[in-house]
């Protein structure tokens, strides 16, 4: 980019701050980790404003920030409808439909569901498919990394990544989900500000709102403000039916994805409560599209000031919009802010998938139970695993936002369908999970050559652009595939494998009832205050449980 040494030297100084301060309050955090309950879940203490913070911070990811607004230069907002809009309905669904069961089942991973009520084999699938998710999802955020140590200093993209990588692990690997939240919080204000300042600067450079709507624009739509597809360009360049399937596979794919993913639940899962998890999350959606879409709009405003930006250059837009329209010292704080996003959500992402391999991979094959002790050692282990095979995937794929996609379209092809029919229909059994699951897995897989023709032909020969947009349009008919699977199957098959009944961590079972998030936001803030409502739900605030208690923790509609 070409900026003065001086400025490079203060944003330097800025990262290095605060890289320092993410390291130390993961080794505070390392002290307050005693068992694994701790380490991924926090020992279930979240009050509201932490976890509320920690979900959006989790999600305001690289791909939010960088991503959204490389995107939007090119295709406007039908270019970011997976996100931040899609990803804000998803908390908004979570809340409503399944945080508070997921709560209530005081369970570690989001696979412990899955094995208490279809079994070890469900479990099993479920599991492997997390992390490979969580391969693809953090690969992403190092991608996003690598370019703004790229777009700073000049270094090669790879040695970035292999800065922000090292960083990660080592505060992620000492202070698990303690660390990931108390960093969370801090980060989330300081992404809001940053990205505020930035979309402040940018708008009074384009003239205002005014001058915004007015010349306002994006390379390859001639409508940026629209989410809906455009009469006589479709969507993203599809006309007909399969431009309306791909636009609903793009609301689909963090719509509907990321609900059954276990960043999302084991933040849910480490509040102190059912009404602390539901309200939480609804904060996280409103605070989510209220400050996520401002990326996508600085994007828009950019190419009102500057159209002649190729797409491949586009990855950097933030960074130059920081640097072009702040001072040094606040855009210092924008990028150290910027990289504390793309790390929230890499150790958020590299967290879930230890725990995953942890809790639910690791006991398949093991001869015996592992203590609680030798559990958190794995579980550091996996964090440093993950960590290095999403580098190795990131050096490969280097994308950011079709990366980042694809993770969660993963999770709704094979995974959404048997979460949500085991949450709400008593009849799904085992076999009609893994009907759905293996279904839907499949008939994506086949759509893939069906689809890559007419996708290579509409992006003019482009063949990384063809297989990205035959992955997210042949995600919806495998979705309604694994739906149909799931309940004929189920149905089919209820003498042969009779549903097993929904039930908490401990195989106690759980009532049907109660399950929408509907709760008065005063009782959690009640329970926020009251140690008394804690050890109702059999949590002492920091001492672990006695014995006794676990059989008091969980009432059917608390």
């Amino acid at each position: 980019m070409g900026l003065p040494q001086s400025e490079v030297t203060i944003i330097v100084v800025l990262i290095v701050v605060f890289f320092a301060v993410r390291l130390l309050i993961g080794y505070l955090a390392s002290r307050k980790v005693n068992n694994t309950t701790d380490y991924i879940v926090a020992g279930r203490r979240l009050p509201i404003y932490l976890t509320g913070a920690s979900i959006m911070a989790t999600w305001f990811a690289a791909e939010t920030l960088m991503g959204a607004s490389s995107t939007a230069y090119q295709y406007g907002f039908q270019g970011v409808v997976f996100d931040p809009f899609g990803a804000a309905l998803c908390l908004l669904l979570s809340g409503f439909f399944f945080i508070r069961l997921m709560r209530r089942g005081r369970y570690l991973t989001i696979i412990d569901f899955f094995e208490r009520r279809f079994g070890k084999r469900m479990a099993l699938a479920g599991a492997v498919i997390q992390m490979i998710t969580y391969f693809g999802w953090t690969a992403a955020q190092i991608v996003a990394g690598g370019n703004i140590v790229h777009a700073l200093f000049g270094w090669p993209v790879a040695a970035g990544m292999l800065l922000v990588t090292t960083i990660v692990i080592s505060y992620t690997m000492m202070g698990g989900m303690w660390a990931d939240t108390l960093l969370d919080f801090i980060q989330m204000f300081l992404t809001a500000g940053g990205i505020t300042l930035i979309f402040v600067g940018v708008l009074r450079a384009v003239g205002g709102w005014e001058g915004l709507f007015a010349n306002g624009g994006s390379l390859y739509v001639s409508k940026p403000f629209t989410l809906m597809p455009i009469q006589g360009e479709g969507y993203l360049g599809y006309q007909g039916g399969l431009g309306w399937t791909y636009w609903l596979g793009a609301w689909m794919a963090l719509g509907l994805g990321s609900i059954a993913a276990q960043d999302l639940m084991q933040r849910s899962m480490s509040a102190r409560n059912e009404s602390t998890a539901v309200h939480g999350t609804y904060l996280a959606s409103i605070l989510y599209l209220g400050f996520g879409v401002l990326s996508p709009l600085i994007g828009i405003a950019m190419f009102a000031m500057n159209p002649g930006i190729a797409p491949g250059d586009s990855e950097f837009l933030l960074v130059t919009a920081a640097t072009d329209h702040l001072t040094p010292v606040l855009a210092g704080v924008f990028i150290a802010a910027l990289c504390s996003a793309l790390m929230s959500t890499s150790d958020s992402s590299i967290l879930a998938g230890a725990s995953v391999f942890t809790e639910n991979i690791l006991p398949y094959f093991s001869q015996k139970k592992l203590d609680d002790r030798a559990q958190l050692r794995w579980t550091r282990f996996m964090v440093l695993v993950i960590g290095l095979m999403s580098l190795a995937m990131a050096l490969w794929a280097q994308t950011i936002y079709k990366l980042s996609v694809f993770a969660w379209t993963i999770i709704l092809v094979g995974l959404f369908a048997p979460f949500a029919f085991g949450m709400y229909w008593k009849k799904t059994n085992q076999w009609g999970a893994l009907a759905g699951f293996a279904g839907g897995w499949i008939a994506w897989m086949i759509s893939l050559p069906i689809l890559y023709p007419t996708t290579l032909a509409i992006n003019a020969g482009d063949t990384e652009l063809a297989i990205w947009d035959a992955t997210y349009i042949g995600s919806v008919p495998a979705f309604f595939v694994s739906v149909v699977l799931v309940v004929a199957v189920s149905l089919a098959t209820q003498k042969v494998e009779v549903p097993k009944p929904l039930a908490d961590v401990d195989g106690r079972s759980m009532e049907f009832r109660d399950r929408l998030g509907i709760l008065p936001l005063k009782d959690a803030l009640r329970k926020l205050r009251s140690d008394e409502l804690e050890k109702e739900e059999g949590i002492e605030p920091e001492l672990e449980p006695e014995p006794g208690l676990a059989e008091e923790s969980v009432q059917p509609g608390d």
